[in-house]
């Protein structure tokens, strides 16, 4: 995975706020659990492979998007279907 330069990414208001109250020194370091840790490798672990048909341009569109953010266009369907699934992304009517 790349590097993020948080100085040239685009945030929204929350975000900013986050990032300079940890550029001020506002924020404490505190130690990740290993019950998180346990949860969070259990969430990146693949196991099935499936195969879809999509439209030639909803694959070149899901390329490129994929390729600004520089993951595999592979991880990027992963995760919107992971958002979808979890309920963080929402159809929009």
């Amino acid at each position: 995975m790349q590097n993020i330069d948080p100085d040239t990414m685009p945030f929204d208001d929350e975000e900013l706020e986050i990032l300079e109250a940890y550029k001020n020194g506002k924020l404490e370091n505190q130690p990740v659990s290993d019950q998180l840790i346990l949860a969070a490798q259990e969430t990146l672990k693949k196991n099935k492979n499936i195969n879809i048909r999509i439209t030639d341009n909803d694959l070149t569109s899901i390329k490129l998007i994929a390729a600004k953010q520089g993951i595999p266009y592979q991880t990027l369907i992963g995760s919107l279907i992971h958002k979808y699934n979890s309920g963080i992304l929402k159809e929009v009517a």
